[in-house]
């Protein structure tokens, strides 16, 4: 019983790791609706990036994300593309491996957080200090 537990949750990992690659491969692909593609966009920088929503060590919440969010991400992503697209990204993402050193990918996803952080800054925290100081 443990050990089909264990292989079906190994199983279902994998599983989104290459619906990770197939999305990847999807938003390039020229038969995506814009839509999918927006989706898509968000789905895989979440994924590839190394900053949660929700931290993962705050107790029960901070695996949520991991467990609820990010795989219904990628089902909402996965109906708006179409069948025959995603079939294509599919075969692609079996032979071709997403994981390399993409350091541009990881500038933009680390200057994606960056700008998001200085926004908060800026709207929350940013205010009241400037406030305090007379400005």
């Amino acid at each position: 019983m443990k050990g089909n537990f264990i292989r079906g949750l190994k199983e279902r990992a994998s599983q989104i790791k290459r619906d990770i690659a197939a999305l990847y491969f999807a938003l390039k692909h020229p038969q995506t609706p814009w839509y999918a593609k927006a989706l898509a966009v968000l789905t895989v920088g979440y994924a590839l990036s190394p900053i949660d929503l929700i931290p993962d060590f705050i107790p029960v919440l901070g695996l949520l994300d991991d467990l609820i969010l990010l795989p219904g991400m990628i089902v909402l992503t996965l109906r708006l593309i179409p069948k025959d697209v995603m079939d294509e990204c599919r075969a692609r993402a079996e032979n071709t491996p997403l994981m390399k050193n993409n350091y541009l990918a990881m500038g933009i996803i680390i200057a994606v957080w960056l700008c998001l952080g200085f926004l908060i800054f800026r709207l929350f925290i940013g205010k009241s200090y400037s406030s305090r100081r007379g400005i």
